[in-house]
C-alpha cells in the first residue's frame, strides 16, 4: 500500500503544471480515487488538494526566484485561471505577493510528500465484518462543525430538539440492530480530517419499514458490507480513540477500503460514563473490488 501511495505522489509530482487524472490514480493505487483522498487524510493529516496547492506554491516560488518567470506566465503555468486568483493563493499561503518574492530572504517551501513505515498499534481492536440489506436512517439532521475530541456541543443541541414524542415516534419505527437511536455522519467537508468544515450529523433509528416518516429526515442505504468496531470505557473518549485507530493503523492495514456512505455510530447505557459500551460501523469494500 505505501509503494502505491507513493507511486500516486510521483505521478502527482509530475502533473503539477497538467492535469491530474482520477483514473490514473485509481490505476496506481487499485482503489477508488474517494477512498485514495480519504487515506491520503487520515495519514498526512491535511486533504489531497491542499496538498495539490501547497506543492504548487511551492514550485512556483522556485520559478519566480530561479527561473525569471513572469508572475502572468507562472500563474497559467500551474493552472490558475487568471494572475489575481493566483496573486490571492499564493499571498495566503506564503504571507507575501509573488512581485516581491525577489525582493524577499526569507522564502516558504513545501517539500514533496513521502509515506513511510512506522510501527503503530499492538492493541487488539474487536471488529466484525456484516454484510447488510439496504435500509433506512431516519431521524432529524442538522449542519455541524467537525470536531474530534470531547462533546460536540451542537450535536447536543440537535438531541436536545428531539421532543419525548418524537423519541417515541423512531424507537416504534427501529427494527433492525442496534434497535436503538444512533447516529449518523455524512456529506463531510474536504477538509474533515484536519478539523476543518462541517458535516450533516442526523441521530435517529435504522429500519428497513416502507412509511412517509411524518417529518422525520430519510436517508436511504444500499446494500453494503460494513466493518463494525466496539469500544468500551470512558465516553465519549474511548470512541473517539477508536476512531483514530481505525483511520491510522487498521484501514491502511486491512484489505479494505471505504465506500462512500454515512458512518453510524451508538453509545449503551450512559448512566457510568467511564464504562460505556459503544459501536462505529464504516461501509467497505475489498480494495480493487468494483
Amino acid at each position: 500500500m505505501l509503494k502505491s501511495m507513493n507511486e500516486a505522489l510521483d505521478y502527482i509530482e509530475s502533473q503539477l503544471n497538467g492535469e491530474i487524472e482520477d483514473n490514473k490514480l485509481e490505476r496506481i493505487t487499485g482503489t477508488s480515487v474517494y477512498h485514495f483522498r480519504r487515506m491520503f487524510s487520515f495519514l498526512s493529516g491535511m486533504t489531497l488538494g491542499e496538498y495539490i496547492r501547497n506543492r504548487k506554491l511551492s514550485n512556483a516560488t522556485f520559478d519566480l526566484l530561479h527561473e525569471g518567470m513572469s508572475v502572468t506566465d507562472t500563474a497559467f503555468k500551474y493552472g490558475y485561471a487568471s494572475v489575481d486568483g493566483f496573486s490571492r493563493a499564493f499571498r495566503d499561503w506564503s504571507g507575501i505577493s509573488p512581485s516581491e518574492v525577489k525582493k524577499k530572504n526569507m522564502l516558504k517551501a513545501f517539500p514533496k510528500l513521502s509515506f513511510q513505515l512506522t510501527i503503530r498499534g499492538g492493541i487488539n481492536m474487536d471488529y466484525r465484518i456484516e454484510n447488510k440489506d439496504p435500509f433506512k436512517i431516519v431521524g432529524v439532521k442538522k449542519r455541524v462543525p467537525i470536531q474530534f475530541e470531547g462533546e460536540n456541543p451542537e450535536i447536543i443541541k440537535l438531541a436536545k430538539r428531539i421532543t419525548p414524542e418524537q423519541r417515541k415516534q423512531l424507537h416504534s419505527y427501529a427494527n433492525m440492530e442496534p434497535n436503538q437511536v444512533v447516529n449518523a455522519s455524512y456529506n463531510l467537508d474536504d477538509g474533515c480530517m484536519e478539523e476543518k468544515g462541517s458535516l450533516d450529523h442526523m441521530i435517529g433509528c435504522l429500519t428497513t419499514k416502507e412509511s412517509s416518516f411524518d417529518e422525520f429526515d430519510v436517508v436511504e442505504v444500499p446494500s453494503l458490507t460494513w466493518a463494525i468496531f466496539s469500544s468500551k470505557g470512558e465516553f465519549p473518549k474511548a470512541m473517539q480513540e477508536t476512531w483514530a485507530k481505525i483511520a491510522s493503523e487498521w484501514l491502511p492495514s486491512s484489505d479494505y477500503e471505504l465506500v462512500d456512505a454515512p458512518n453510524i455510530s451508538f453509545s449503551g447505557d450512559l448512566s457510568d460514563r467511564n464504562n460505556v459500551y459503544s459501536e462505529i460501523w464504516f461501509a467497505v469494500k475489498k480494495k480493487g473490488k468494483i
